[in-house]
């Protein structure tokens, strides 16, 4: 027999729908959910948000062991890199992950680059529109995404912050993507807009250190095309940082998930734990809409 529920319980359900908070990040590839903003991910996993990843690839372009191609029959480096991102937002406690299914474009001059399908030939119109599709329906109070540079002058990451940057102010605009609206979507404007970042300071004493322990920063991740000097000379303003030395651990294990893109520590796990502590305590964000204060912030949800 059907039984039917008291209109008191469904007011306390719609309650908890209305106050429930949901975070969407939007990065480009498996492994930067992780190795960007992994603790704060976990950190408000842990402390019930629901966080989505929208993830604009997934990763087909790198070099990776051949070894781990054959491990468990994956059938390509899109399908290897897939099962760690699952792996790896398990750990963090991620609520869902979605692909765009754009192709990796590979580094900046690569000739990946080139590539029909690959995220930098995408239309842009288009891409913001799917970020655009993804804040309507998911309603994330919060939004975060790369910075202007892209974290490291990756064309995906820039890529992906031009189309969120767009995304987040088309959202409540009922005049753009009107078959969104047609479809059954609503307008919907996000609180909060953030770019991951990381302190250049930091970045410049691990510039310095990294000769000392063997390390050239001039030829950082696995396929050594990665160079921090150059990145530590771009400074972007730091607004928000978010505690997460609770949740380091999970953002090593979740990193570990990346093993085809070295994750795991690196460095970091030559360092004592005390000290990467210390260092690696806070992750650090721009707020950039609204505009924050001169005060820096210590929770994304804030105010909300």
């Amino acid at each position: 027999m059907l039984q039917c529920r008291p209109l008191s319980n469904l007011k306390h359900d719609l309650e908890v729908m209305s106050n429930q908070k949901v975070l969407l990040a939007v990065f480009a590839h498996p492994d930067d959910e992780s190795f960007g903003p992994g603790g704060t991910l976990a950190r408000y996993a842990a402390e019930g948000v629901q966080v989505h990843y929208l993830c604009a690839t997934r990763g087909d372009v790198g070099e990776v062991d051949a070894a781990m191609l054959t491990q468990n029959g994956h059938a390509s480096t899109a399908d290897l890199r897939t099962n760690e991102l699952l792996c790896a937002a398990g750990i963090l406690g991620l609520a869902g992950v979605e692909f765009l299914n754009y192709r990796d474009s590979g580094m900046s001059g690569s000739p990946e680059n080139q590539h029909p399908e690959s995220l930098y030939q995408a239309d842009r119109v288009k891409l913001a529109g799917q970020v655009t599709e993804a804040i309507r329906r998911l309603q994330p109070q919060v939004v975060m995404t790369f910075d202007p540079f892209g974290g490291y002058g990756h064309p995906d990451h820039i890529a992906c912050h031009y189309a969120t940057l767009s995304a987040f102010f088309a959202a409540p605009d009922p005049r753009r993507f009107p078959a969104q609206l047609a479809a059954g979507l609503q307008p919907y404007r996000p609180a909060k807009l953030y770019y991951s970042t990381f302190d250049r300071r930091l970045l410049r004493w691990l510039v310095g250190l990294m000769p000392l322990v063997g390390r050239d920063p001039t030829a950082i991740g696995t396929n050594k095309d990665i160079n921090l000097t150059e990145i530590a000379q771009f400074d972007v303003p730091i607004t928000t940082r978010v505690d997460v030395s609770r949740y380091l651990e999970t953002k090593q294990l979740a990193s570990a998930c990346h093993a085809s893109q070295g994750g795991g520590g690196g460095i970091w796990k030559n360092i004592p734990r005390p000290l990467r502590q210390r260092l690696l305590g806070n992750e650090t964000f721009t707020r950039v809409y609204p505009v924050s204060g001169p005060a820096i912030e210590r929770d994304l949800f804030a105010g909300i």
